[in-house]
């Protein structure tokens, strides 16, 4: 008897602005992580495993962070790498 290991397969609306939304799809879709942008619906993306989940909320973080928060991550991460 062969034993499978289930997939997890979720899919998740996105919420993002709706003039962002387009370029959300379009990184997305970059990634290779299945996403869907139906006219007058919400972004869905399947998130099917860890990386696919990071991946999805860096990209949120670059269209929901101010520019000023994205200077500050970065800063501190370069602090902590040469500390």
């Amino acid at each position: 008897m062969k034993s499978f290991s289930s997939k997890l397969e979720e899919k998740h609306v996105i919420e993002v602005n709706w003039a962002e939304r387009w370029q959300v799809y379009q990184r997305l879709q970059e990634l290779d992580i299945p996403c869907w942008c139906e006219a007058n619906e919400p972004l869905t993306a399947q998130i099917d495993n860890t990386l696919a989940a990071i991946q999805v909320w860096s990209v949120m973080r670059q269209f929901t962070l101010s520019r000023q928060e994205l200077i500050c991550t970065l800063e501190l991460c370069w602090q902590h790498r040469y500390q």
